[in-house]
């Protein structure tokens, strides 16, 4: 087998699609597409997000050390793909696309509430690593839909058809 060069950029793909939640201190809400996203520790249990600093809700994350990872289904393009390529800055995108938001229990974040996983995260670090500023959350709350989590209180990621 022949091997080639290929874009360095998605060179880790497939991953899953997700949307990074967040709340400025004057409790206006965001969401964003975020392309860089991985678990960084298993104890305590973080996540790492990668979020451009040019981005409206970098300062919101800045600001407060909160934000919520919400992972999203196929059934969910059309949301993924709006919140995306739309800034907070232009429109309320919440209001825009009619978001359900539930409360975060542990951390004072908006969770997209059509999402069958949201994950509250407190951030305890964070490292500029070229185009991305990489916040590094605890995660302090998990909500996944009944049906998708097991006995054991897994999450059992083949009853979803991920985007």
């Amino acid at each position: 087998m022949k091997k080639i060069v290929e874009n360095m950029k998605s060179c880790l793909q497939p991953a899953p699609k997700i949307l990074v939640s967040c709340r400025d201190a004057d409790g206006r809400n965001n969401a964003l597409a975020v392309a860089y996203c991985c678990n960084c520790s298993y104890a305590p249990p973080m996540i790492m997000v990668g979020i451009v600093p040019s981005r409206y809700s970098y300062k919101m994350v800045k600001e407060t050390g909160a934000f919520a990872v919400n992972i999203v289904t196929k059934d969910q393009k059309e949301m993924f793909d709006y919140l995306g390529s739309h800034s907070c800055r232009d429109e309320d995108k919440f209001s825009k696309l009619n978001i359900k938001v539930e409360e975060g229990i542990k951390v004072n974040v908006p969770l997209l509430a059509d999402c069958p996983v949201n994950i509250e995260c407190k951030v305890v670090d964070s490292i500029v690593t070229g185009s991305h500023e990489m916040f590094v959350g605890k995660i302090e709350y998990v909500h996944a839909d009944s049906e998708i989590v097991d006995d054991n209180g897994n999450i059992d990621f083949s009853k979803l058809e991920l985007l």
